[in-house]
């Protein structure tokens, strides 16, 4: 019989807390008090164990990244966290976004398919248009 080969799990999942603050820092490119200090202004939540040691996931070192390319760009930690804020924000957006558009959708095919039931019978449903793919701009103007 054949030796068998040793299994290799799965990668962990981008949020698995699996990384101490040392391989952060090193993957990352700060210095584990860098990374302390952005856990204590709110830019980061790494996960805890049971002894309170730190545990950064990949989405940590990922954001821990964005973080040190904005800085080194000139911009400062309060703008970093605004711009961190704005992008969660659009983020959220987008989701909800979707979910209203299949629940668009969803409604739309309902609509289809109670007139195809009541259409020998004079439906009264309004009538559907199809989407349209049109985009909007919106125009700030400061008011003086």
């Amino acid at each position: 019989m054949p030796a068998r080969q040793p299994s290799f799990a799965e990668p962990p999942a981008p949020d698995a807390a699996v990384f101490v603050i040392s391989v952060a820092a090193e993957l990352s490119g700060l210095h584990p008090q860098t990374l302390r200090t952005y856990e204590r202004m709110g830019l980061i939540t790494p996960g805890r164990t049971a002894g309170g040691g730190r545990r950064y996931s990949y989405r940590d070192i990922e954001l821990l990244r964005v973080i040190a390319e904005l800085t080194s760009s000139g911009i400062g930690i309060e703008g970093v966290r605004r711009i961190l804020e704005l992008e969660h924000q659009v983020d959220a957006l987008r989701a909800r976004n979707e979910e209203l558009l299949a629940e668009l959708e969803a409604t739309r095919e309902a609509l289809r398919q109670a007139a195809a039931a009541r259409s020998g019978g004079g439906s009264r449903l309004p009538a559907l248009r199809p989407p349209t793919t049109a985009q909007s701009i919106v125009v700030w103007r400061r008011q003086r």
